[in-house]
């Protein structure tokens, strides 16, 4: 019998090399772009949002980096796609570990949360509010 664990490694894998929403908005509907990087492995993502009416329309995104960062963003806009910017902003890096279903160890956790990062500086961005840093979502 599969184990949980492996099924949850096979999305990983699945969204890494299939990502879903990669790729960019053309420049005309792009209502904010917003790019962060993980300094301390390398990993980076940019950011392309639609936004009307406190919601996002469309999204699509860039980045290089480790599989768990890179499904990380995979899987995290498939779940997002559908709620309003506010609901966006709630979530905690508790809700992306949850999506990614595997054990986020101290030193992946920036690689597993830079994706949230990203969505939600381009959102803060796109409201002209002050922008967060890693330990704002690690806390």
């Amino acid at each position: 019998m599969t184990n949980i664990m492996d099924l949850y490694a096979e999305n990983i894998m699945d969204h890494y090399k299939n990502p879903r929403f990669k790729g960019s908005l053309s420049k005309k509907s792009v209502s904010v772009t917003q790019k962060e990087a993980n300094h301390s492995c390398g990993d980076i993502m940019e950011i392309d949002l639609e936004i009307h009416d406190e919601n996002l329309k469309n999204i699509a995104w860039r980045g290089e980096g480790c599989a768990i960062s890179q499904s990380a963003m995979s899987i995290l806009l498939e779940e997002i796609k559908n709620l309003p910017v506010s609901e966006i902003l709630k979530l905690k890096k508790e809700d992306t570990y949850k999506m990614l279903g595997v054990p986020i160890s101290a030193r992946r956790s920036k690689c597993a949360t830079l994706s949230l990062l990203t969505l939600k500086n381009a959102i803060l961005k796109y409201q002209n509010k002050n922008l967060l840093h890693f330990v704002d979502i690690l806390e």
